[in-house]
């Protein structure tokens, strides 16, 4: 069980990309497996708000290319959303208890490190090394994988 994380579908999506040829096979294997994979809605709409963003990417791409691209994904066997469950703002407090000094948008990376903690997954595919700061969590690196 795994979580992917924004970057890497928005390189998948990005051929401009150096890191696309990776990200776009992993997102390819992972569509055809059976096991467990997650996103987050969060990531889902972060990465929309990307990859429609002029001054984000040389070749923006439209609302429907991005939610199409999404829907691709979304009808993997064995794609989950995390979703919060009951334990939510326990976890969230335990995590913040850990972790006083977050603040600013590393608030959204900890918003996924949370769904995950709650949610009993560890393992997240992402280039952001943000995520490293959360003990918790196994961050690989989609870029190096062989």
């Amino acid at each position: 069980m795994f979580v992917v994380d924004t970057n890497v579908l928005v390189y998948a999506m990005n051929e401009d990309s150096p890191h696309h040829p990776a990200c776009h096979g992993l997102i390819a294997r992972w569509r055809g497996e059976v096991g467990a994979w997650y996103l987050t809605w969060g990531n889902c709409y972060e990465f929309l708000r990307v990859v429609t963003h002029p001054r984000v990417l040389n070749r923006p791409r439209t609302l429907k290319e991005g939610w199409s691209f999404l829907e691709s994904i979304m009808a993997s066997p064995g794609l989950g959303f995390l979703l919060p469950t009951e334990r939510h703002a326990e976890v969230a407090a335990k995590t913040f208890r850990e972790y006083p000094h977050l603040s600013g948008n590393i608030l959204h990376d900890a918003e996924t490190a949370i769904l995950m903690r709650e949610n009993g997954i560890r393992r997240i595919y992402t280039r952001d090394s943000d995520l490293r700061r959360f003990e918790f969590l196994e961050v690989v690196d989609p870029t190096s994988i062989q």
